[in-house]
């Protein structure tokens, strides 16, 4: 009895999909299945792995393009991006050994962001493994702490069973990446297997009764505050939680490179709570008696290093809503706990009649003040050394961004001038702004920005230092072999700044490893196809700004930065003499 259900529901399937299978390889099975979920590119370098793989993505160029990067951690980078940007996950092929090893990054990158993505690894031959043969390395073992699900596939029967499986693992519940482990030579074994059929996300209700107690703590509130993050989001649940915190007037913070999924000029906009978040923002998470946390998980980032929320101890009036009930009470003890989808709860939320007064309007008003303080280049300048003024430059880039732009970044502290002085669009006009690295990863910034013109044809803009642009600099090449332009404005103060900061706070005047040779990154830019100009002046900024954007291809700006300026707030002097005193 326990097989009756497989013999009479997988002929049903096979009927309804194609009554007469044709054998294929393996490789090209994979490859049907990639489009039957609705891939239309993959990100990667080729491999001799899983050649027959390529022979499929050959036959069925019509539906599906590979996107040859070039080097592995650009192309999982990519692949991240892309699921950041639809919600479906994004497609990375890789080669073994080297190639898997070089892909890892963008696979720790979207657990970290819970963003969906699927990794697919050529593998050693089924009858060498365990030999440790040519490039042969444990990938169940070495990928299980970094993803969602890790598996092989040794049956070629089996391929659109794992691939199915493959997307609603990195979709449902919290999102993030799954890899698939295929051996050679079941990429190239005959197969008659049927594609199955395209799946969708299973989206969890939100419990009535704890949207009635979200509701019975906010009646009684006197100082709430709304914080959206997390992965999950769809651009209606964006506008139904916008639409519900302007109902309720209440302010909204979003957590550390999340900032597009509220429209940062809105009224409402309480600023972004990750590093460098501001003073009167930190202390409003402090003292809300109804913190409302959607989606968000209020990582290390986003906590202020685990202090802005207390540990150990249950909060009163915090109100947790995750799509992964392993999520919830993991680090956090809320008052409320609810595991929703971000669809389900902003529907529910917006649903409910607007409260006819309230009594937190001065609260909003403070906090909302703070923000536009902390956030305007105008009011935040501050006399810094060098030729080249960033808060004017902030003003020329904020004002000139076309509207529908996408921001990429990668890590580091030249990444807080844009976080903080640019105001992004919401997520509820349908579209993504922000492509940014929750887990600090350098090196994202150029390839995130690279496939998101190729994904979506938008205007991309990329902010990069020095050392995060040379960490995957040479993906320059494959928006020009792709024919995308970016527009990437790099600072160059010729050190790893962020290090440098907290070796001025730690161990003043002590340096180590953290000074830079660079190369001459206009020469380099040009021979990747990308107009480059170097700007050593504030007064050169403007039109140089102007000339990269009416440049039909990509365009690089390279701005020479004094090393001093390394905050808004603060020069390495400060910080240096700070700790001296200490």
């Amino acid at each position: 009895m326990p097989h009756t259900p497989r013999r009479t529901t997988r002929p049903f399937l096979r009927l309804a999909m194609n009554p007469n299978p044709t054998p294929r390889l393996g490789g090209h099975a994979l490859i049907e299945a990639l489009v039957a979920q609705g891939v239309s590119r993959v990100y990667g370098v080729p491999g001799e792995s899983y050649l027959a793989a390529l022979d499929g993505l050959a036959s069925h160029a019509d539906q599906i393009k590979f996107v040859v990067t070039r080097q592995e951690g650009g192309a999982a980078y990519m692949a991240e991006a892309e699921g950041k940007l639809t919600g479906r996950p994004g497609v990375c092929f890789v080669t073994r050994g080297p190639g898997a090893t070089n892909a890892c990054i963008g696979v720790h990158t979207a657990f970290q962001d819970s963003t969906p993505m699927v990794l697919l690894i050529g593998d050693v031959a089924q009858d060498a493994r365990d030999r440790e043969a040519f490039q042969e390395v444990d990938f169940i073992g070495m990928f299980t702490p970094l993803a969602k699900r890790v598996e092989r596939i040794d049956d070629a029967e089996r391929i659109p069973e794992y691939v199915q499986r493959a997307f609603a693992t990195a979709m449902n519940g919290r999102p993030g990446p799954v890899v698939l482990v295929l051996p050679e030579n079941m990429l190239t074994r005959p197969t008659t297997a049927q594609v199955l059929p395209r799946i969708e996300p299973v989206r969890a209700g939100a419990n009535p009764n704890e949207v009635q107690a979200t509701f019975t703590l906010l009646s009684k509130a006197r100082k709430p505050l709304l914080i959206l993050g997390g992965g999950g989001w769809t651009a209606d649940a964006a506008a139904d939680m916008r639409r519900f915190a302007q109902k309720w007037h209440i302010p909204v913070g979003c957590t550390f490179r999340f900032q597009d999924l509220f429209d940062n000029r809105d009224p409402l906009y309480a600023g972004d709570i990750g590093l460098g978040i501001g003073p009167e923002l930190a202390n409003a998470i402090r003292e809300s008696d109804a913190l409302l946390v959607i989606g968000a998980r209020m990582g290390e980032a986003s906590s202020g290093g685990y202090t802005l929320i207390p540990v150990g101890e249950k909060r009163p009036g915090l109100v947790h809503v995750h799509t992964d009930p392993e999520e919830l009470n993991r680090v956090y003890s809320p008052e409320i706990a609810c595991c929703a989808s971000m669809s389900a709860w902003a529907a529910a939320m917006v649903a409910a009649n607007a409260p006819t007064h309230c009594d937190w309007v001065e609260w909003t008003q403070r906090i909302t003040d703070a923000f536009r303080r902390h956030g305007d280049p105008e009011t935040a300048r501050r006399p810094m050394p060098g030729t080249v003024d960033m808060f004017r430059v902030m003003q020329v880039v904020s004002k000139g961004l076309p509207a529908h732009v996408i921001c990429t970044n990668g890590a580091g502290n030249f990444a807080t001038w844009l976080h903080r002085f640019h105001k992004l669009p919401g997520f509820d006009s349908g579209q993504r702004h922000q492509l940014a690295p929750t887990n600090g990863s350098m090196g994202y910034g150029v390839p995130a920005g690279v496939a998101a013109a190729i994904a979506t044809g938008r205007p991309v803009f990329t902010i990069a230092g020095d050392g995060d642009f040379l960490m995957n600099g040479q993906e320059l090449a494959t928006a020009s072999a792709e024919g995308v332009k970016t527009v990437v404005l790099l600072l160059n103060n010729g050190m790893y700044g962020t290090i440098r900061m907290h070796q001025e706070r730690e161990y003043p005047g002590r340096i180590s490893g953290s000074s830079l040779r660079n190369p001459d990154f206009c020469l380099l830019a040009k021979g990747y196809g990308y107009h480059a100009e170097r700007v050593t002046e504030t007064t050169q900024f403007d039109a140089a700004w102007t000339r990269a954007w009416a440049h039909p291809g990509g365009a690089l700006i390279e701005l020479i930065i004094d090393p001093e300026v390394i905050t808004p707030k603060l020069t390495l002097q400060e910080i240096s003499a700070a700790a001296q005193s200490r």
